[in-house]
């Protein structure tokens, strides 16, 4: 039975990992039923919006010879390229009227996971009086995962929606050891369910 989404306070944001086209099924790094997160985001979106809360949206954003392609000797193949139709963010995520977009991993010779990572994501935060976020997006084991140990490193309260996030699952439970790993870093979870 779904809940109803609280409503954000004053010390409160909304985190949206990297909804992508390259992430959703059938894309250059499609993860198994990432589409199915945009759905329940959207209504987390529209709540922040109606409560006057700030909404962060990340993406990858690398360049087209970035270190972790396999074409430079990194895991993955190419995905997100910066200005390609593969980095823009998916068809049915409901951007806010002034997202705030935080690019990551844009630099060539380095990866980042996590969206504090060589960006000014920590400094928005705290300039915004956030103490609290609600996190949801992809992939739980990699992007979801390193945002959450840094945004709890840095003394952020964190709120994973645990219904909205999906995982590569490159070996098979990676997204669930994930899941514990978040939990055992303090980090709690919650969920709405099913959205019409």
């Amino acid at each position: 039975m779904a809940q109803s989404i609280p409503v954000p306070q004053s010390t409160d944001a909304l985190l949206v990992v990297d909804i992508q086209n390259d992430f959703m099924p059938g894309g250059a790094l499609g993860v198994q039923n990432g589409d199915e997160v945009i759905p329940l985001l959207n209504a987390w979106i529209d709540a922040f919006v109606r409560a006057g809360r700030p909404v962060f949206l990340t993406r990858d954003w690398h360049p087209a010879d970035h270190c972790s392609f396999q074409a430079q000797g990194g895991p993955w193949p190419t995905h997100c390229v910066a200005g390609t139709p593969g980095a823009a963010f998916a068809p049915g995520l409901r951007l806010p009227p002034n997202p705030i977009i935080i690019s990551k991993a844009a630099a060539r010779d380095r990866e980042a996971y996590s969206a504090f990572a060589g960006t000014d994501l920590g400094r928005q935060l705290t300039d915004a009086g956030v103490r609290r976020i609600y996190l949801g997006g992809l992939a739980t084991e990699y992007c979801v995962l390193n945002t959450v140990l840094d945004a709890r490193a840095a003394g952020f309260q964190v709120v994973v929606l645990d219904d909205a996030v999906r995982a590569v699952d490159v070996k098979p439970g990676d997204g669930a050891a994930a899941l514990e790993q978040i939990q055992r870093a303090g980090a709690v979870f919650a969920s709405v369910g099913p959205v019409q």
